[in-house]
């Protein structure tokens, strides 16, 4: 089954589901640098439901929201690594700064943000609740985010980025050679 669809393709999905009585979980981000909060977070949102949708920004999209710098990872990179965790049923790129177009074509029943969002500030939400749905907000992992990484990194490496450290010859002694063949 191909869990990467387009608009049209998910719009249709979700309708054949909601027919079957399954019940659509919809959550949305960037997700730039896979980590354990990503993890946890789109296991939470997959729990609220049968069927977990995930819009995933654009690269288009992640620089309309982020600064210029960023999506470090491509999202041909993040579509392919998102659609392979078990949590995730469906992966949907979008390029516009926020989903609602995308959540009014999936029309979920559930509607998942983390806990660092204030109910009035979430995209989609009186749609949701306005068709029945709820809006839930998962707890963020602390001292774990995409940026705190990017952070660490550069910390660690510096500004000039990771130096290859230099290639060591190996000597071979006579007995060496006779040993390696």
């Amino acid at each position: 089954m191909n869990k990467i669809l387009t608009h049209e393709e998910i719009a249709r999905e979700a309708s054949r589901l909601k027919k079957a009585g399954k019940r659509i979980v919809f959550t949305n981000g960037c997700f730039d640098i896979l980590h354990a909060g990503h993890v946890r977070y789109l296991a939470a949102a997959r729990a609220e439901g049968d069927v977990l949708v995930v819009g995933l920004n654009s690269d288009k999209s992640v620089k309309l929201i982020k600064d210029g710098k960023r999506p470090i990872i491509t999202q041909t990179q993040r579509t392919e690594v998102i659609s392979a965790l078990s949590s995730v049923d469906f992966v949907i790129l979008f390029d516009e700064p926020d989903p609602l177009k995308l959540i009014q074509d999936v029309r979920p029943d559930v509607l998942v943000k983390g806990g660092d969002w204030a109910e009035k500030d979430i995209i989609g939400a009186d749609f949701v609740k306005a068709n029945g749905g709820k809006v839930v907000m998962v707890s963020v992992v602390p001292d774990i985010s995409t940026s705190l990484i990017i952070k660490r990194i550069v910390e660690l490496y510096g500004q000039h980025g990771i130096r290859k450290s230099p290639k060591k010859k190996v000597i071979l002694t006579q007995r060496s050679r006779r040993t390696q063949r």
